[in-house]
């Protein structure tokens, strides 16, 4: 990871900084209905307009296709903006051009302006060098607190920074900082725990992942698919056959690296996915030709337990089981709440992300407890792969 400028090295005083902010928000008939993006985001623009910087946001919305349309206006998300930063925040009707820069020459210093979408121009997405120099023409600097854009190599993500000093913002700098001691340098033993459906969209990570970390913990479909690489019959479960060589290769990669592959002892097996529905715990190689591991069981959850224990590091991406029905969330609940313990106590830096990581956790009622949760889905996945995320790299100090 690069080593990278934050706020602290910037003197905003009478400056315009432009601000690269995730607002795609979900929104339902004109209100956005989540806002822990736009909560997350505050800190870092409160900070800036308390220094007297006047500040510009830039942020992309929804998937518009060709041009400007109400339904992916960002002026739908400026009444919950407003209210997160606790002032009144402007609106400008473009990201570049006259009206863009008359909405940011009409601010005072402390002042806010929110910039309409930037995908409404299909220059955005190219990156195209004519356009990322206009946007930076509003601005005397940039700072990036998008880290779950940052893997686009975009006008605004990446583009900007190659025409104004640039730094992370708050929320970026936490996340770089975070993921830096997770896996860059982190305190070992490192154990990754990684669930989720399938391993044929996460072959990269977990290929990048036995070469850092101690241990590897796999739930989830994923995990049936490495049982029946073994060998093991795994009845009706959700399992990718096709996959078993990959799966196999992984492993030598692992045994190769020292990193030890933990999969689960035991399941609560269903032959229905339903609510309420009849489950049994069973052996790992004990499932029936009609039943489906739909949860890691109790002797794989206390086997976790003890291998948590001992390590200092914790990296987490992917339930251990179909977390969305209870009693199949038992077995993530659990192996949460012992990550978020030892955290709490203190022998612990646990980070985690990515899409319905945040929601088991959050289901779990365990979120607040880790060292970090990340909201950046595709950012974190890719970090996690081992890529240069671009957003990331124009913010490295030259």
């Amino acid at each position: 990871m690069p080593d990278f400028n934050t706020i602290d090295d910037l003197d905003v005083n009478g400056k315009t900084v432009l601000v690269r902010a995730d607002l795609n928000v979900p929104v339902k008939d004109g209100q956005v209905t989540d806002t822990t993006r736009i909560d997350r985001l505050a800190p870092t623009l409160t900070e800036l307009a308390s220094k007297g910087a006047r500040v510009a946001i830039l942020s992309h919305f929804g998937r518009p296709k060709g041009g400007p349309d109400t339904k992916n206006s960002l002026r739908q998300v400026l009444p919950a903006l407003s209210k997160a930063v606790g002032m009144e925040v402007a609106f400008a009707e473009d990201c570049v051009g006259p009206a863009a820069k008359a909405a940011v020459d009409a601010l005072a210093p402390g002042g806010m302006v929110l910039l309409e979408n930037t995908r409404f121009h299909a220059e955005e997405e190219k990156n195209d060098p004519a356009f990322a120099r206009a946007m930076a023409e509003l601005g005397d600097l940039y700072v990036n607190d998008a880290f779950s854009a940052a893997h686009r190599a975009h006008a605004s993500t990446e583009g900007v920074a190659h025409h104004l000093p640039a730094a992370a913002g708050r929320l970026m700098q936490a996340e770089l900082e975070a993921l830096g001691k997770a896996l860059e340098k982190p305190e070992r033993p490192v154990c990754a725990v990684v669930g989720g459906a399938k391993i044929s969209t996460k072959l990269d990570l977990l290929g990048n992942l036995v070469k850092k970390v101690d241990m590897l913990v796999l739930g989830g479909g994923m995990a049936n698919t490495f049982l029946y690489a073994k060998g093991t019959d795994v009845g009706a479960s959700l399992c990718e056959k096709d996959m078993a060589d990959q799966a196999r290769a992984i492993m030598e990669t692992a045994a190769a690296a020292n990193c030890e592959v933990l999969l689960p002892l035991d399941f609560m097996v269903a032959r229905e996915f339903k609510a309420g529905a009849a489950c049994r715990d069973v052996a790992a190689d004990a499932i029936g030709a009609d039943e489906m591991a739909l949860d890691v069981g109790p002797k794989t959850v206390e086997f976790l337990t003890l291998k948590i224990q001992g390590a200092k590091t914790v990296v987490w991406n992917g339930p251990l089981g179909a977390f969305e029905i209870a009693p199949f969330d038992a077995g993530t609940n659990a192996v949460a709440g012992v990550v978020a313990r030892r955290t709490k106590d203190g022998g612990l830096l646990s980070v985690a992300g990515g899409g319905d990581t945040v929601a088991a956790l959050g289901q779990a009622g365990v979120e607040d407890a880790f060292t970090y949760v990340s909201a950046a889905g595709g950012a974190f996945l890719e970090w996690l792969e081992g890529k240069t995320l671009p957003g990331v790299a124009a913010l490295a100090k030259k």
